[in-house]
Formats: C-alpha cells, sequence, structure tokens
C-alpha cells in the first residue's frame, strides 16, 4: 500500500496517559493502562503495561496532512477522519468499497468504522455484507496499520437474525461473545481494536424519539454484567478497547463506575451523531465526559455532514443527488427532514459558507473538525470523489476556522438549534 499510511505517523504529538484527579468516578489509571500486543497462536494477546510518556515525532506540514489523537485513555491514536463503511453492500458494490477503502489509507485516514447491523438500512438479506467487503480488501493490507472498530448490537426485538438462536437481542455475555465471533469471521480477522455497544440495552430514546417515555422503561442487562463479558474478550485477545455508541450521560457514568468500582475495563470512547444541525445535546451535556480533566472519554462524531443535508443536495428533494441519498433510504428520514426546518437551516449555511468563500461541506467538516472534544469524525462515502472532497475539506480548509466564520455559524445556530431529529 502506497501513501502516507505507510509512512512515519503525520504529527507531532506527546502522547500521555490521561488520569482524572479531580473526579472520584473517573481516577481509573489502574483500569486504563494502555496494551501491548503479541502474537500466540491464531489469537492475539494483550499485555498491560504502565503508563508511560511515549513523543511521536514526524516531520510532514499538518497543512498538507490529516492531523493525529490519541482515542480516550487507550493507545489507539487515531486519524481525525474515521471511514464510515454503512454504505457497503447496499449503495456500493464491493469494488466500489475497495476503491474507497484504498484511498482513505493511502491519505492519511487509518481507522475504519463498521456494525455488525451494517449495511445501512438494516435488513436480513444484505446482513454483513459490509464486513465481508471489508475482509476481502483487509487481506492485501498489513493488519497492524488498520484501526478497526465494530459494533455489537443493542436490545432488539426485530433484529434476532444476527444471532444463532434469539428472539430478543440484549447486551449479555452470550450475545456479546456471539456477536464479536461472528464479526472476526466476517471481517477476517483475529482481534478487533475497538468494539462499541451500538445501542443501549436498557430503554432510551432512539431512531427519532424526542423524549424519554418513563412507561417505556425495563429492566436491562447490568452496567457490570456487560463489561466483565467484554473483560473476557479483551482477556482471549478477541478485542483491544470497549466503547459506547448513542448513549447518554447516565449510561456513560453507570459504564464509568461500575469499571472503576469492579476493577473492569473502561469505555475509551463514544461514538454519538454531531454536526452543524445536531449539537445541542452533546454540548450542554456529553462533552463533559470527553474532557481530558473528567473521564477522557473520546469523541467519535458520526454524520458530521447531517446524513447528507450539509451537503446541500435536499435543498432540491426531488433532484437526481437527493434520490439517492439516504434520507430517501428510510421514508421515515425522509418524513423527519421534512417536517423540520433542517432545509431552512441548511440554506442559511449555504449562505454562510458562500459569504465567507466556503462550500458547505468544507463549513461543515472545518466546524467538526476544529471542535476540541471531537477526536475523529466518522465520514461516509458512496465514492472517491466524495471522499476526495472531504478529506480535502479538512486539509484546505483554514485551521481553526476564522473567528467571523465561527460567530456566523453561531449566530444561525441561535435561531436554528437541532432542526432535524434523525
Amino acid at each position: 500500500m502506497s501513501g502516507p499510511r505507510t509512512q512515519a505517523l503525520p504529527f507531532s504529538l506527546s502522547v500521555t496517559m490521561a488520569s482524572c484527579p479531580t473526579a472520584f468516578f473517573c481516577n481509573h489509571a489502574a483500569t486504563a493502562a494502555p496494551w501491548s500486543s503479541s502474537r500466540t497462536g491464531t489469537r492475539r494477546s494483550f499485555c498491560r503495561r504502565s503508563s508511560v510518556k511515549t513523543t511521536i515525532n514526524a516531520k510532514l506540514d499538518q497543512k498538507t496532512s490529516l492531523q493525529y489523537k490519541k482515542l480516550g485513555d487507550s493507545d489507539l491514536v487515531i486519524s481525525e477522519i474515521t471511514l464510515g463503511t454503512m454504505t457497503f453492500g447496499q449503495q456500493n458494490t464491493e469494488k466500489e468499497a475497495h476503491e474507497i477503502l484504498s484511498y482513505a489509507f493511502e491519505n492519511g485516514i487509518n481507522a475504519l468504522d463498521t456494525s455488525e447491523t451494517h449495511p445501512f438500512p438494516m435488513k436480513k438479506e444484505t446482513q454483513g455484507s459490509t464486513d465481508r467487503f471489508i475482509s476481502s480488501w483487509l487481506k492485501s493490507q498489513p493488519r497492524d496499520k488498520v484501526i478497526l472498530a465494530t459494533k455489537v448490537a443493542g436490545y432488539s426485538e426485530t433484529a434476532s437474525y444476527l444471532r444463532d438462536n434469539a428472539t430478543v437481542l440484549r447486551v449479555d455475555a452470550a450475545n456479546i461473545k456471539e456477536s464479536v465471533e461472528k464479526s472476526l469471521k466476517r471481517l477476517g480477522t483475529d482481534y478487533i481494536d475497538l468494539i462499541q455497544i451500538h445501542w443501549p440495552d436498557r430503554y432510551v430514546p432512539l431512531f427519532g424519539a424526542y423524549s424519554y417515555d418513563f412507561s417505556k422503561w425495563r429492566p436491562s442487562v447490568p452496567f457490570v454484567e456487560q463489561l466483565k463479558a467484554f473483560q473476557e474478550l479483551i482477556d482471549e485477545g478477541m478485542v483491544r478497547y470497549i466503547g459506547v455508541s448513542t448513549e447518554t450521560s447516565y449510561g456513560v457514568m453507570e459504564f464509568v463506575h461500575a469499571a472503576k468500582v469492579e476493577g473492569l475495563p473502561k469505555i475509551v470512547s463514544i461514538q454519538n451523531r454531531y454536526s452543524l444541525l445536531v449539537r445541542t445535546r452533546f454540548e450542554i451535556d456529553l462533552v463533559e465526559v470527553c474532557h481530558p480533566k473528567n473521564c477522557n472519554i473520546g469523541l467519535l462524531a458520526y454524520s458530521p455532514l447531517g446524513g447528507g443535508t450539509l451537503t446541500g443536495k435536499y435543498i432540491d428533494i426531488n433532484s437526481e443527488a437527493a434520490k439517492k441519498g439516504r434520507l430517501n433510504l428510510l421514508p421515515a428520514y425522509m418524513e423527519r427532514y421534512n417536517k423540520s426546518i433542517a432545509r431552512e437551516a441548511t440554506i442559511k449555511y449555504i449562505e454562510t459558507a458562500k459569504k465567507h468563500g466556503l462550500t458547505l461541506v468544507q463549513l461543515a467538516l472545518g466546524f467538526a473538525r476544529d471542535r476540541p472534544f471531537v477526536t475523529s469524525s466518522i465520514v461516509g462515502a458512496t465514492s472517491v470523489n466524495q471522499l476526495k472532497e472531504d478529506i480535502d475539506a479538512f486539509l484546505l480548509t483554514e485551521r481553526p476556522l476564522p473567528p467571523e466564520v465561527v460567530a456566523d455559524i453561531e449566530d444561525i445556530f441561535k435561531s436554528y438549534k437541532d432542526p432535524p431529529m434523525f
């Protein structure tokens, strides 16, 4: 494989294990030690080593290379763009997927994100195609140069096809182990760098729900039990680190507290939606757990282009680009978009981008890139040209965005706070 991925990492970074002296629940140095690896048979075993300070230097100019950050308390040093892959097997053929993967890794991206539920939308007939496309590409790549993140499904009464013998999916030991073993087989690898709980086992308002419904509370798998299941997989060398996705501040802190009290693995990341159009919930609540002095949870911000909304293609919902877009794959998505003021907000952001000589994509990705609590933005693309535009937006848009651009963004935000509920 050619390009920056075969060179020294294009950044200068002092990597230090974070501790949380000001927070009891997040004072987790003992349970968050980094991992060193060695091969033993067909499995990879990971041995704890003491916390050390490591300085990594490189000479490449940050303006022409992606930047890299440590993911939470892990020793994973991740590119500021993570490649999202949920279109592989639905909107993209295997050949197209390989072209997109190769372009990504030849241009500095070193992480990809998948899930046992992919491709999107979830269907029994196509489930697993994304992983199989990744697997066939991964065979020709040096495995230790790829940060591979995937997910185990949360509670579901409709996706039992993901398991051999289940009527309801739960995040318990049996489901977690079966999920990981099947993911390893599909992906053709013997370890996963980051396994994430795709959505919680307990009831939380998801998939367009606007508020918490007390009547929907149900008993859930205890946080400690979930962590113990992951601990077993870490001990067996199947998994390196664990994280959560679509989680609440309550859930994050319960996981952190359980890890602290029981001496279990601490979550190192949270994957949540974050963009110009979806900010409020994270910025006034979950952002606090990302601070290095608190819990040091790394944010993997997915959908920084708002499901394609922030490319501008849905301004004309009858255009060919809109018809091929994600919002049209599920009628409920487009319905929520049409009933919101997302279109109106997007027009305002287009005007602001033009005012400052930017494209809407540059404005949106530059905004996500510059947020101090974002470790990496998960960017998906259905073509190499789309991915090139996204990478160029990170590299060529002034870093950070000028104060006057940020001020105009904030003015719009005051009038259009989180218009879509995707």
